[in-house]
């Protein structure tokens, strides 16, 4: 049965006509594909709030739904063009980074490499592919082309700072992968991580500008107005926040900072 939703996750904005004319390629190709905005907002050439957002929004929509990711700052070089096929869904977009996260946590089956000229828009821009190459390629899925007339199935991929977390004896070594509006500190701790921890009232983290023992909640409300937590985020993924507050001001961080998590029984000290 053809894979017929397709989502939409760009830096393309919205005061310009490039996710028109995504939207008009998919359209001419599959008319009846459903299109979902993700969101056309990430900030401009920022591929890890683009990853983060794909991988915060993709679990929730039906299996097989198709998801189109382009946030691209070097489109037109010698980065591939991706399709993955998860036990759970489709992720075509660049090799850059941008759809690795979300694609493994739902367990990568293939990844081809898409080359089939016939599967793309006749004139290719240099500039342009997310019109050109991964809107036909998306389109053509929601037809029912097979993956693997895409191009060669690759067993290669761009594994982004920002998806690697480093483990030594007693601590986790990681980074924030985003900061949402109400200034919360989300890093890129998965809840497996989280357990493999073995935290249970209180996780000791530390930041670039502050060591913190923490109260391990599962609301915000657990604490005090304007004081301290950390907790798993509805994305599963480990926040620091402060309830009522900014926790990103209060302790000047940003994205990309490093954070390190210790073993409850650790003493951050002797690390």
């Amino acid at each position: 049965m053809p894979h017929q939703i397709i989502t939409l996750t760009t830096d393309f904005g919205l005061l310009s006509s490039y996710v028109a004319e995504v939207k008009a390629v998919i359209l001419s190709i599959c008319p009846t594909a459903t299109i979902v905005d993700i969101t056309n907002e990430i900030e401009k050439f920022n591929i890890r709030m683009g990853a983060h957002i794909l991988t915060s929004a993709s679990p929730y929509f039906p299996k097989g739904t198709i998801h189109l990711a382009i946030v691209d700052p070097k489109v037109g070089t010698k980065r591939r063009p991706l399709l993955i096929q998860t036990k759970h869904s489709f992720y075509i977009g660049p090799d850059n980074g941008l759809l690795v996260l979300a694609a493994n946590r739902q367990s990568i089956e293939h990844i081809y490499e898409i080359t089939n000229q016939k599967l793309m828009l006749p004139k290719i821009s240099s500039t342009f592919h997310g019109r050109d190459i991964f809107a036909p390629s998306a389109a053509y899925l929601a037809n029912g082309t097979q993956p693997e007339e895409f191009g060669p199935e690759t067993h290669e991929i761009v594994m982004p700072k920002f998806a690697k977390i480093i483990r030594r004896k007693g601590m986790l070594i990681g980074e924030v992968m985003h900061i949402d509006g109400f200034g919360n500190i989300i890093t890129n701790f998965g809840e497996k991580e989280v357990k493999l921890m073995n935290i249970k009232h209180t996780a000791t983290v530390k930041l670039r500008n502050a060591r913190l023992k923490l109260k391990f909640c599962k609301t915000y409300a657990e604490v005090k107005p304007q004081k301290p937590l950390t907790l798993m985020g509805s994305h599963n993924f480990l926040e620091i926040s402060i309830n009522q507050g900014n926790a990103a001001e209060t302790f000047k961080i940003k994205r990309g900072d490093k954070v390190t998590l210790y073993r409850s029984w650790s003493n951050p000290e002797a690390c």
